[in-house]
């Protein structure tokens, strides 16, 4: 009789740690998620109400399979969990390319050294400390570093942004020529990439996870539009002009080594397939977006 999983996943109501409750509630895995129970809980699982920082031993008679901590950004967000955790098999935490200087050689590649970077401050060395804190305690944990996330339950004012644009037929403001690199990773695709990892059991811990093609602002822009029904007009902002008052990325153009991931997951979700679910999605759930003010300054201070 084949046994049933079990599995934690911090979060489960906001984008990433949502999708990833849903995908593994779908395979049919008992899903528990943690959270303090301010947003709608998914259907299917299993929550577990509370403040990750004050869990008691709440957790302490459950066994989990796997704790997938998708909401880790501090060292104590990890020692915490780790403190109120019984038993355990795998560990995933899901870290971020912040943690790279933007100083070092690209593409970084896992075996690149961390460090601060200008353009991430704080959220990139707290997430190096988060890295560091779970290896200390749990060296057979696996540490994920993917750029930007995207695809259905985005909750961050990127790729919505650009839709909204597109929809009320507005020119994009493009940062200098347009020419800056983005790397993105589908948030479907970290899911079979976890999948990969569980099953084949690499002797890798620590994995860059990503697309492997990067596509220009310009380009990314123009297929949301596309995608939209729209197509694409544009205004060049001058490099003098803070990119993040009026665009969804810092001015900072980096690139993951990704071939560790390929070889557990060979293939990726082509950028238009994604952003096509994304834009489905967007349509039924545009007031779930966290908007910034990015209209109401190029209005104000770049429209003619």
């Amino acid at each position: 009789m084949k046994k049933e999983k079990k599995i934690l996943i911090t979060g489960g109501t906001v984008f990433v740690s949502r999708y990833v409750a849903e995908y593994y509630v779908q395979k049919g895995y008992t899903v528990y998620v943690l959270n303090r129970n301010h947003g709608i809980q998914s259907n299917g699982v299993r929550l577990i109400q509370a403040d990750r920082h004050a869990l008691g031993d709440r957790l302490r008679p459950l066994h989990f399979d796997v704790v997938f901590d998708m909401t880790a950004y501090t060292a104590a967000d990890v020692n915490d969990l780790l403190d109120a955790l019984g038993d355990y098999d795998d560990y995933i935490l899901l870290s971020s390319s912040a943690v790279y200087p933007e100083t070092a050689g690209q593409p970084f590649t896992e075996e690149t050294p961390t460090g601060p970077n200008s353009f991430w401050g704080k959220y990139g060395t707290d997430k190096i400390a988060a890295e560091k804190a779970l290896i200390a305690r749990f060296q057979d944990a696996c540490i994920l570093r993917p750029p930007y996330l995207y695809g259905p339950m985005n909750n961050l004012y990127r790729e919505a942004f650009v839709f909204e644009c597109a929809l009320n037929n507005r020119a994009f403001y493009l940062p200098g020529d347009g020419g800056m690199e983005l790397q993105f990773f589908h948030v479907h695709d970290l899911c079979l990439f976890m999948d990969a990892f569980l099953e084949k059991r690499p002797e890798e811990r620590l994995f860059n996870v990503g697309n492997r093609k990067t596509v220009s602002v310009r380009d990314w822009v123009t297929l949301c539009y596309e995608i939209a029904g729209k197509t694409a007009s544009f205004v060049h902002v001058s490099p003098d002009i803070e990119q993040r008052n009026y665009f969804s990325f810092y001015n900072y153009e980096y690139r993951l080594d990704v071939r560790k991931q390929e070889r557990l997951l060979p293939e990726t979700k082509p950028l238009e397939e994604g952003l096509r679910e994304s834009f489905q999605r967007y349509l039924a759930n545009a007031d779930k977006v966290r908007k910034k003010p990015f209209m109401d300054y190029i209005d104000k201070n770049l429209a003619l």
